[in-house]
């Protein structure tokens, strides 16, 4: 599991028909002190995260393991929204804040 940023949308006009209406989202990965690094992955949004929005994403089988992906092939998955993140006692991410800047 990663924790990432969401950065964009991935539509796509031709796919194989058992993932249509599957919203493809754009992540770039956080390490954990909150720095963005320059890997990202395409995930399917089973949550509707917006851009900029801090995620949770799963990979692998496990990503196939909801009612939206179930038997479609699915490599990672956003299954969590962040509110805040924690490390050694200090808050690295909180939510809460963006909306007072």
């Amino acid at each position: 599991m990663i924790i990432g940023v969401i950065s964009g949308s991935v539509v796509s006009s031709h796919q194989t028909l058992n993932m249509n209406s599957l919203p493809l989202r754009i992540v770039r990965k956080v390490v954990p002190y909150g720095e963005i690094t320059d890997t990202y992955v395409v995930a399917v949004d089973t949550l509707g995260a917006s851009d900029g929005e801090y995620v949770l994403v799963a990979s692998g089988s496990t990503a196939r393991q909801t009612s939206m992906t179930d038997s479609r092939p699915v490599d990672a998955i956003i299954m969590a929204i962040v509110d805040t993140w924690h490390i050694d006692g200090e808050v690295r991410y909180d939510k809460s804040k963006e909306f007072e800047k």
